[in-house]
């Protein structure tokens, strides 16, 4: 674990690089997969060996829904268990990986566009924890959380992560971590390692095609896609942070898929890399 005077030499005044960080959106499926290692948990890994180091993570999960946006500004981050009916060593882990105060201050006033909260009291959910243990196992990055705001539409969402977009240039890999097509109403455990249904592949589909030739507006408008796109996302939750991913996408970059998979017939574990 990082002492303070490290986090701070780490995210204190961070000079811009040559070099653009690239931005992910993670479907990150079962608590399970922090744990266990599996197709997509072998891509986190691969992807924590092969990109540049970051100077922090930035992380927006679809498990921190809140009234308001906030951001996390504790020097330790708690691991937040925030799911049930799982086996006893999914709640044993621990992921101490350090905050970053100075980090949060400096993205909060990046964001003009709404006001951002300075949050001591939430940590990392396991839609940040269960993918970075295996991207970064060591736990010696410092790693932050922003929320979700609830009451805004999907374009505020997008817009905001525009604001955002210097950090990449500071060595800052920001994250969306949620599931495309997420409706575990309709969770079919017979498919749970692998398949999904005629409508869920059909919309994953029109989702990855409108992403791989960055037309974001439909995706924005998900609603309007017709019914598959309302079976696919029930509640937008697990949708958004891959508006935030695509938001900050420069007119340049390349766009690629991984993981891109269905699994028990309603959830898809199709990936994003920004770069």
């Amino acid at each position: 674990m990082a002492n303070l005077s490290e986090i701070k030499n780490l995210t204190g005044n961070l000079p811009v690089q040559d070099e653009l960080m690239p931005a992910f959106f993670i479907g990150h499926g079962s608590p399970m997969n922090g744990i266990e290692d599996t197709e997509f948990s072998s891509k986190w890994a691969e992807i924590g060996r092969t990109v540049p180091v970051p100077k922090a993570v930035i992380v927006v999960s679809a498990h921190w829904f809140t009234k308001g946006t906030a951001v996390t500004a504790m020097n330790f981050p708690k691991t937040i268990h925030d799911f049930g009916g799982f086996p006893q060593a999914l709640f044993d882990v621990q992921y101490p990986a350090p905050g970053s105060p100075e980090l949060a201050a400096e993205t909060a006033k990046m964001i003009t566009s709404t006001n951002v909260e300075l949050d001591h009291d939430w940590g990392l959910d396991h839609g940040a924890w269960t993918v970075l243990a295996h991207m970064f196992p060591e736990a010696n990055i410092p790693i932050l959380q922003l929320s979700i705001d609830y009451t805004k539409d999907p374009k505020a969402h997008y817009d905001l992560a525009k604001e955002l977009y210097q950090l990449r240039r500071k060595g800052v890999l920001i994250m969306g971590s949620g599931n495309i097509v997420h409706n575990l109403r309709m969770l079919n455990w017979e498919m749970i390692n692998g398949g999904g249904y005629d409508w869920a592949l059909e919309i994953n589909d029109q989702f990855k095609s409108l992403i791989m030739n960055s037309d974001h507006q439909p995706l924005m408008n998900y609603q309007s896609l017709g019914k598959a796109a309302l079976m696919a996302i029930p509640t937008p939750e697990h949708y958004l942070p891959l508006l935030y991913t695509l938001g900050l996408k420069n007119d340049r970059e390349e766009v690629s898929l991984f993981n891109d998979k269905a699994i028990g017939g309603s959830l898809t574990m199709t990936s994003v890399r920004i770069g």
